[in-house]
C-alpha cells in the first residue's frame, strides 16, 4: 500500500506545509498540480511543514491535464463536499490516490461529473461551507491507513523516562 496525496492548485502555504508534514509522518507521496496560490520556498509554508520536508517524497505538475496524463484519473478518489457517499463507505487498497481541491473553490465539477463512482465526501453540518483542507487530508489518510491496520507505521509509542505497563487487549 502507497498513498498519494494530490492538491489541485492549494492556496494556502499553511494548509500545505501541515499536509506535507502529514505526508512525511504517514510515507505518503505529495504531488501538487499547479498554480500555486504561494511560492513554494515561501517562509510560511516551510514552517509549517517544520523539519520535514528533507523526509518528503514531492511532485509538481504545471496543469491538471499534466497529472492526468501521467497518472490518470480511475484509480483516484476526489474528496469533495459536494460528493454523492462519505469517505467511509469506500475501501482503500492499493496504490491510493486521493486529490484534494484548493481552499476557496475546490475541484472543478467537471472532474467529479467524469467520476461519480470515486468521488467522497466528509460528513458535516450542512450550513457549513467546507472543512479546513489540512484537516481534510489528515482524515482521509488517517481512513485509509486504519483500513489497512497502519500498514509500516510505528506499532506503539513509547515514553522517553518511563517505560508503559502491560496492557491487555
Amino acid at each position: 500500500m502507497h498513498i498519494h496525496i494530490v492538491l489541485h492548485q492549494p492556496e494556502i502555504p499553511q494548509n500545505t506545509g501541515n499536509i506535507a508534514r502529514t505526508c512525511a509522518a504517514t510515507g505518503a507521496s505529495l504531488h501538487l498540480i499547479h498554480p500555486l496560490g504561494f511560492e513554494i520556498n515561501d517562509r510560511q509554508l516551510k514552517r509549517a511543514g517544520l523539519d520535514y520536508w528533507p523526509l518528503l517524497d514531492i511532485h509538481h505538475y504545471d496543469s491538471t491535464d499534466e497529472f492526468l496524463r501521467e497518472h490518470g484519473a480511475e484509480k483516484i478518489w476526489f474528496f469533495s463536499t459536494k460528493g454523492p457517499r462519505n469517505y467511509t463507505d469506500v475501501r482503500y487498497e492499493g496504490d491510493i490516490w486521493m486529490m484534494f481541491g484548493k481552499e476557496t473553490a475546490g475541484l472543478p465539477e467537471e472532474l467529479l461529473l467524469d467520476h461519480p463512482d470515486t468521488t467522497v465526501r466528509i460528513p458535516m453540518l450542512p450550513h457549513l461551507r467546507s472543512l479546513n483542507l489540512s484537516n481534510s487530508v489528515a482524515v482521509a489518510v488517517y481512513e485509509a491507513l486504519r483500513q489497512n491496520q497502519f500498514e509500516g507505521l510505528q506499532e506503539a509509542g513509547t515514553l522517553t523516562r518511563y517505560a508503559w505497563p502491560e496492557i491487555e487487549s
